[in-house]
Formats: structure tokens, sequence, C-alpha cells
């Protein structure tokens, strides 16, 4: 059947209409889910998995959930995940893989999806090292106290207490770092672009180095440029406080 012009307008005015009014109920639909406190109960009761680890090193790989670090009386490496939000037409994928010393934690929020979110609790052996990099996430590590402590990100707050690694640095792009020392380490290095930092080293003589383009640099440790505890700080756009906050 041949349409005429006015004929064929008409229709496709109509499918606009049509697609926009669809569009319009699944938003209403969505804003609707975002509102109700019921309506992630059924995708926010944690999960748990333990993987077998040997070894004195892990390398943790996150993409944008949220991340706990935490050094515990475990042999192995012990994971809890809580994921949330809503997703129209699907589920919000989240995902766990440990292969050869890597833990691969991941979260897909693609599509469309309100309050898309998950958080990932890692418990690793004492004394382990660590190294984690995460994307645009919070990062949170506790009483991590291996040789060798690492964090590398984009975007996201940095959070550490009772760190008694010998070696800690920070490589961040966009977030303030906040580390609390408990005992003496031999290097503290933290690099941001733009963000605030701020430490708690316990008392004891630090070389200490800062350099800030924007900001106000605080440092009310001892500095002895001859100290094998070197401190090096630096951001573009941020203050810096190095004080005396934990003890040995």
């Amino acid at each position: 059947m041949q349409l005429n012009h006015q004929e064929a307008e008409t229709m496709n005015h109509s499918r606009t209409r049509t697609i926009i009014t669809l569009g319009a109920v699944a938003f209403l639909a969505l804003a609707a889910t975002a509102c109700d406190p019921d309506a992630d109960q059924a995708n926010t009761a944690p999960e748990s998995k333990s993987f077998a680890f040997s070894g004195d090193s892990l390398t943790v790989k996150s993409t944008s959930a949220d991340l706990d670090l935490i050094a515990a009386d475990v042999d192995d490496i012990e994971v809890e995940r809580r994921v949330s939000g809503t997703k129209i037409g699907g589920e919000i994928d989240a995902g766990w893989q440990y292969e050869d010393g890597v833990l691969t934690l991941s979260v897909d929020c693609d599509g469309v999806s309100v309050n898309c979110d998950a958080k990932y609790t890692v418990k690793v052996p004492r004394d382990v090292a660590v190294t984690a990099e995460y994307g645009n996430s919070a990062v949170q590590v506790s009483n991590l106290g291996g040789a060798a402590l690492h964090l590398e990100g984009r975007d996201g707050t940095v959070q550490g207490d009772g760190i008694t690694a010998a070696s800690v640095s920070v490589v961040s792009r966009n977030g303030d770092t906040d580390l609390d020392l408990t005992s003496v380490p031999d290097r503290v290095d933290v690099q941001s672009q733009d963000g605030n930092v701020q430490l708690g080293l316990p008392a004891s003589a630090y070389a200490v180095r800062t350099a800030a383009k924007k900001g106000d640099v605080t440092v009310d440790v001892a500095d002895d440029s001859t100290s094998s505890h070197r401190v090096n700080v630096q951001t573009r756009n941020g203050d810096i406080d190095i004080s005396e906050g934990a003890s040995s």
C-alpha cells in the first residue's frame, strides 16, 4: 500500500510519540525504584568468597568499586562484596577472580541504572605486601604491615590507619590522601595531582621533601636531611600536612 506524504508523516509522528512515551515510562519506573527504600534490598545482601593464597605479596585490581583492604589473622584471601542499585533490562554484574597473585574485582554499571555501586572488603594475611590498582573509587586500608604498600589510582579518596609497612607509596590523580602510620617507615612517597595530603607519622626524624604548586604546606615532624627515613610528598593543587599523629 502506497502512503501519501501526509499519511507517512503522521505515522512517523506516531512512532516518535510512542518511543518518547516508552522512554518516559521507563524513566519514571526507574525513578520510582530509586526512591523506594526497599527497592534494592534484593541485591544488597553481602556475598563472600575465599581464595587459596600462598606467598608474601598480593596485587588487587578494582575498576570502579569501593575497596577496603584489611590485614587480619587469616590464611587465605577472604572477600566480601555488596552490590546495590537498579538497572533496567537486567542485573548489575559484579565479578571477582584470583590468579597468579592478582585479585581482580569489578562492577558493571553500563546501561540505564540508578545508584549502581559495589563495595569489596578484602582481608589479607598479615605481613603481606599489597599493591592496589583502582579506578574511580574510595580506598580504605587498615593494619597493613608487609614489606610494602603501594596504592595507585585515578579518582577517589585514600584513607589508611594502623599502617606498619616499611615502604608506603600512593599515586593519585584526584582525591584526598589521609594516612596514619603506626611504625616508623623507611620510605613514604605520595604523589597527587589534585588533592590534599595528610600524613600522621610516629615520632622520629625524617628526611622530608614536599612540593605543592597551589596549597599550604605544614611539616610538624623532626626534619633531618641525613635521616634514613625518607618522606616525599607532592601535590599540584592541595594542602600538605605532615605531623606526629601516631605512636610506635
